[in-house]
Formats: C-alpha cells, structure tokens, sequence
C-alpha cells in the first residue's frame, strides 16, 4: 500500500475521454510509463496529516466507530452531507458533536427534529423590532459549520424541504433574501428506521443530497486544505469509467430496481473515493475504495422493486444489498489486475 509521498509506480496522466457511443467498450487501461511519476505533493500530505489528526480526536471520543468516523471526514472533505440510519443509542449525535468539537473556530447546532417544526425554526425568520419599527433577521440553526438534524424523518416534509436549498446550494432563502452559510458547511442527518410511526418518508430527491470534552485539533483554514487535498488524489480513467457502469448499472436492473441512481451519483461516488483514499493516507484511489463506498454512497438513491424488498423484509439489509451488489458486478466487473498495473 503507498502512502502520502510515495507515488504508486502504475500511476500516469490518462488518455483523453474518448466520446460515449452507443455500445460500451470493455474497460481497457493504458500502461503507466515510469518516468511520469508525479513529485511529492506537500499541499496533499498536508491535507493527509489534518484528516489523521481529525480522525484521531473522534475515535479518542467515539469508540468503535472507525469506519462511520472516515466516512464522515470523507463527506466532511468532498463538501457533501451525511445521512445516518440506525438504531437510537449507537453514538450518532455523539458523532456530530465531536466532529464540531474537534474544529477550532467552527459553530456547531442541533435540530430536533418533530412534526410541528416550521420551516423558519430550521432557516430563521425576520422579527419585528417596535424599537427601531424594522423587521430584524434572526439567523436559525442551520447558519452554523455542523449541524445536526436528529431524527429528520419526524419533520414534516414541508420543513425537511427547507434543507435542500442549504444542502445543494449552501445558503438560505427567508422573506426574498438570500443568506450565504458558513465555510465549511456539514449537515449530518439522522433517522430511526425502526419507530415509522409519527413520521414521514425522506422523498428520493432530498435523500439524493445527502460524506466527553475534546480538544480542537485542526482549524477552519486547514479545513480548507482538506477540501483542496481531495482534488489532488488521482484517479485513474479506467476506474472511472468503472465507476460510470456500476452506476449506471442499477438502472439496468429492473427486476430488483425500480427507480436506479442518476448521474450525480457517479459524480459522488467517483469525488468519495478520491476523500476516502486522502482519509487512508493515499494519493490515488485503488478499486477497494470503490467498492467499499459503492453502497454507503449509491444504495439510499434507489427504490428497491418487490422483489428485493421481499429479500429485505425476510433476510435483512445486509443481504438485501449483496444481492444488489452482486447483480451490478455482474453488470460492471471489476477491473482485473492487469488491465490497471503497469506493463499489463
């Protein structure tokens, strides 16, 4: 496995996007000459280094939660939001909070979430001032760096739509105005999927959108240089091309798919694995990323036909999701060794 500063030996710059045509070509990888080794890159190491700080402090405070706690940074970093779905009790909230804690400078807010929270509860409203006889805006605690929206299912949907604007476009719009939010700017949303009673189903589109006392141990800046460490992981062609079929994949699967994943879930698959890999301690994304975040980032966009929703009812999740995944590899085999190495 390489790490920061050690450049993998198949890496290389890729051919130019060849036009898409009607019939998919197998995936095909052009050799890695050695001379095109890139130099050690100290704006990535540095990106490197504060997700390993990060990571760190939270796992000091969140035990047992390795993988969740990378997949948040990842999201953290790759500027995207995160929805988690478990069970009341599994350090959830805990989770936000830490990350919040564990950022010198950022502000972090809480939402509890119920069927008679208003949309202006969430965004903020515009009060009226007999001081001064004009309407003053009073900001909501959504104008925070993290927030936590617990048990959003809860929410009308009405309030849970006041979320997509901050979510996709990173501001708010109340009374004709618009309020830019804060940099960085992370939701992590969480929801029960056991209790359904007195709540409401999150609609594909917003599901579509959604990566004790601690110490601050990276600030706002630095959070900056996360962001920007993600554009420096290289990809190669060939897994992204990879990353196309396997998306687009679950719309060829109608009879355990009804509605598959748009576009935008190959673009986040492909920039989640670049944050996954930094989170690693890599420069370069590896087919494992792909398949490890493949379901976290592609599984809440679809709606399952009968018949997984039976394997669902009758064998769990977990298995319902093998199956899934099993069908799309069927579709989109992985890269064989020798089509992304050098010398193949």
């Amino acid at each position: 496995m390489n790490f920061a500063g050690q450049s993998p030996p198949w890496r290389a710059e890729d051919p130019a996007p060849v036009a898409p045509t009607h019939h998919h070509p197998p995936l095909h990888a052009v050799p890695a000459p050695a001379e095109d080794a890139p130099e050690p890159n100290e704006h990535l190491d540095n990106a490197v280094a504060i997700a390993a700080r990060l990571a760190h402090a939270i796992g000091a405070v969140v035990r047992g939660k390795e993988h969740e706690t990378k997949l948040v940074l990842t999201a953290l970093a790759c500027r995207g939001h995160v929805f988690l779905e478990d069970v009341p009790g599994t350090a959830k909230t805990v989770l936000a909070r830490a990350i919040a804690q564990a950022i010198d400078g950022a502000s972090g807010t809480r939402i509890q979430c119920t069927p008679d929270l208003l949309p202006t509860d969430v965004t903020g409203l515009s009060i009226y001032d007999q001081r001064t006889r004009e309407f003053e805006f009073r900001p909501g605690p959504v104008v925070a760096n993290i927030v936590l929206v617990d048990e959003i299912n809860r929410a009308m949907p009405k309030t849970q739509s006041a979320l997509l604007e901050a979510m996709a476009e990173r501001q708010v719009t109340v009374n004709g105005e618009t309020l830019r939010l804060p940099d960085p700017f992370l939701i992590i949303a969480t929801a029960n999927p056991v209790e359904q009673e007195g709540t409401f189903p999150m609609p594909e589109a917003q599901l579509d959108r959604f990566f004790l006392r601690l110490e601050p141990v990276a600030t706002l800046a630095e959070l900056r240089t996360l962001e920007l460490g993600v554009e420096e992981v290289y990809i190669r062609h060939i897994l992204k091309r990879w990353i196309v079929a396997l998306v687009r994949s679950t719309r060829q699967i109608g009879d355990l798919i009804d509605l598959g994943a748009s576009v935008r879930a190959s673009l986040a698959l492909e920039r989640a694995a670049r944050g996954w890999a930094l989170v690693h301690g890599r420069d370069h994304v590896l087919p494992e990323d792909v398949e490890q975040l493949f379901l976290p980032v592609v599984s809440h966009r679809l709606l399952f036909a009968p018949a997984l929703e039976t394997v669902l009812r009758e064998q769990g999740r977990e298995e319902a999701l093998r199956v899934l995944y099993e069908r799309c590899l069927e579709l989109a085999p992985r890269p064989e060794p020798q089509q992304w190495q050098p010398n193949a």
